[in-house]
């Protein structure tokens, strides 16, 4: 589990094919390294990944097929900023949001716009996923937890604080870029636990 909180900005470093899928290597960046284990999970852009290898400065990650289908993962290049968080310890702070690390869809972002000295996001989301962003609910954006301004039939606004540009790869996303989306935690129970017909 995450929180939402990006710890660190790294870049993908290489992708190599490997029998259908592909072994990322990502660059730590500003990420604190020091003590990573093998086998430990990090959020890149909000997707769960696994620590298959390291070094002082990097680490390694398959990616599956399913997971390259299903997020912007399999559409990056090779120095693409990415944001990174270490999966949460039980004695942490849930400064952000329970985030999973299970990306729900895909959207884009739609416009920039200055707010003061914040900034107005809005962002396109699939239709299947609208009916779960509710306003000033959460919702992770690329790994980053936000706070749900205003939501319609088309999409979702978001407002992002100097601080949240300046540490995530949000200060070199541009308009028309695609960003993994996943929805609060607790809409997916909800709707379970409200729909008589699922078994």
């Amino acid at each position: 589990m995450f929180t939402g909180i990006i710890e660190g900005v790294g870049a993908i470093a290489s992708i190599e094919p490997r029998g259908g899928d592909v072994r990322l290597r990502v660059s730590a960046g500003t990420l604190a390294f020091d003590d990573v284990r093998l086998g430990e999970s990090i959020a890149v852009n909000g997707i769960c990944l696994t620590v298959v290898a390291f070094d002082a400065a990097s680490f390694e990650a398959d990616a599956s097929t399913e997971t390259l289908s299903l997020t912007t993962l399999g559409h990056l290049a090779v120095g693409a900023a990415v944001n990174l968080e270490r999966a949460m310890r039980p004695n942490d702070r849930l400064g952000g949001h329970l985030v999973s690390g299970h990306v729900d869809g895909v959207g884009a972002v739609a416009s920039i716009h200055d707010d003061a000295r914040a900034q107005r996001w809005r962002f396109t989301a699939p239709a299947a996923l609208l009916r779960y962003i509710a306003k000033k609910g959460s919702i992770c954006v690329d790994g980053v937890s936000l706070t749900v301004n205003e939501v319609d039939a088309d999409g979702f606004e978001v407002a992002l604080v100097p601080h949240t540009v300046a540490h995530t790869a949000f200060s070199s996303t541009q308009v028309g870029d695609a960003v993994n989306l996943e929805i609060d935690l607790v809409a997916r129970y909800v709707e379970r636990l409200l729909n008589k017909d699922l078994p």
